[in-house]
């Protein structure tokens, strides 16, 4: 298996899945290093960048933690 099965795709509905875990936009968004006006633009249906793709796809597969985000945003 290869490591691109693995990983989740996106929610199709990103508002959806934020809210079903309980967070408001800027929590949500900022563990990514998103500003809130931002991923409101991404849930609006903005095309989201390939590299923001990826790493929410890397950290609902659990190949990068909650720690390791918060440790790359405070470098």
């Amino acid at each position: 298996m290869t490591t691109k099965s693995k990983l989740k795709a996106l929610p199709k509905d990103l508002t959806e899945f934020r809210k079903n875990l309980g967070l408001n936009q800027s929590d949500f968004w900022s563990r990514y290093g998103v500003t809130q006006s931002g991923g409101s633009r991404y849930e609006s249906g903005r095309n989201m960048p390939m590299p923001m793709k990826l790493l929410i796809r890397l950290h609902l597969s659990g190949v990068i933690s909650d720690d390791a985000l918060k440790a790359a945003k405070a470098k």
